[in-house]
């Protein structure tokens, strides 16, 4: 065995006895590092003649091509002993339970939008939805409100300049309710229409019970023979499904909308409660009052015949009320400004699990 033979197997044994990954780099070194003994060999091919470097040049290239097959050998199965090692010692338990992570949750006003389309969807009402910047005509003048009504100053709408004005000069603004969108879908559809509107409205306004931009949903009934009745019955139907409660009494009183004739406010029965207001009761009786929740009328026919429509022919009636005052009755809110203030530990209190899902067979708000 020539001297070249008798290093490899010496180097091979060595390596295939090393105990850990530790012992196999320290044999890498001494064997392939800088200073390393086969490393050494190969400096002094460069000092030898032709003839000589073809005797043994192979040989010494031999010789290191064998020992680091041998180290990457070694070093994988050191390596996946290891591991195996590891795995046997963190065996995951799949019985424990995860790890409590933060999660987010849908805002009141979130749930309170989709209870409403729940609510309504089972009485046939479509959502329809339309456009926050709105022209004047449709916000305004369609829906018979007059050129010198307060709402249409500046004070109370937030008007965008002039220059910015539509193709027919329309002065254009941030839309005051979502009474346009009742304007567009009676322009656009063929009666009968039952829709309702929710959706971001936005007024000059800003104290504990209103804020600059709020919510605000909206009802609209257009068909053949409809009346106060029909209007009536809705509004029980809709504030029962919402309260979850048997028991609410509606009073309606006679007022006055610019795009509803008659009109009338709409008061609910109440009692307070450990400092809460609990919808739900007569008003009349003794513990409770009457509250103001929202108003409605029947369409005016100057409304009806703005959208292209016959008022001899189609009637209808409407009804508006804030999301966000929905939210605070129900679930207990006292300060509107709370909404949009984003503080995570009021949406941790008031907001709802991704998966509680409202629907009138497992309950509304559960």
């Amino acid at each position: 065995m020539s001297e070249l033979q008798a290093m490899q197997a010496r180097l091979v044994a060595d390596i295939a006895a090393a105990a850990d990954l530790d012992a196999i780099e320290a044999l890498r070194v001494g064997a392939l590092g800088k200073a390393g003994s086969i490393t050494a060999l190969l400096k002094t091919l460069g000092g030898m003649s032709p003839e000589e470097r073809q005797a043994q040049g192979p040989a010494i290239h031999g010789l290191r091509e064998a020992v680091t097959a041998a180290l990457a050998t070694r070093k994988a199965a050191l390596e996946g002993a290891a591991l195996e090692t590891k795995l046997a010692a963190e065996r995951l338990d799949m019985t424990l339970p995860a790890d409590a992570r933060p999660l987010g949750s849908v805002h009141p006003v979130s749930q309170v939008m989709d209870e409403l389309a729940e609510i309504f969807a089972d009485m046939g009402f479509a959502v329809a939805t339309g456009p926050e910047i709105e022209d004047d005509w449709r916000n305004f003048t369609a829906l018979n409100i007059p050129e010198t009504h307060p709402a249409r100053a500046m004070h109370d709408t937030f008007y965008f300049p002039a220059q910015m004005n539509d193709a027919e000069g329309r002065a254009m603004l941030l839309r005051t309710h979502t009474s346009p969108v009742q304007i567009r879908t009676m322009m656009a559809q063929e009666p009968p229409i039952r829709i309702i509107a929710p959706g971001r409205v936005y007024r000059s306004d800003s104290d504990a019970t209103h804020t600059p931009m709020f919510h605000q949903v909206e009802g609209l009934v257009i068909d053949r023979g409809i009346h106060m009745g029909h209007l009536k019955w809705t509004l029980e139907t809709f504030l029962k499904a919402y309260f979850e409660r048997d028991d609410i009494v509606l009073r309606l009183r006679p007022s006055y909308f610019p795009f509803t004739e008659p009109s009338a406010e709409v008061d609910v029965g109440y009692k307070q409660e450990k400092g809460r207001r609990i919808v739900g009761g007569n008003g009349d009786d003794e513990g409770h009052a009457w509250m103001e929740l929202l108003g409605s009328g029947m369409v005016n026919r100057r409304v009806i015949a703005n959208c292209g429509l016959d008022p001899d022919e189609w009637q209808g009636f409407a009804f508006g009320a804030g999301i966000d005052r929905l939210a605070m009755l129900k679930y207990g809110m006292d300060d509107l400004r709370a909404f949009f203030d984003g503080d995570l530990r009021w949406l941790a209190h008031y907001g709802f699990g991704a998966l509680s899902v409202p629907t009138l067979s497992g309950g509304i708000s559960a």
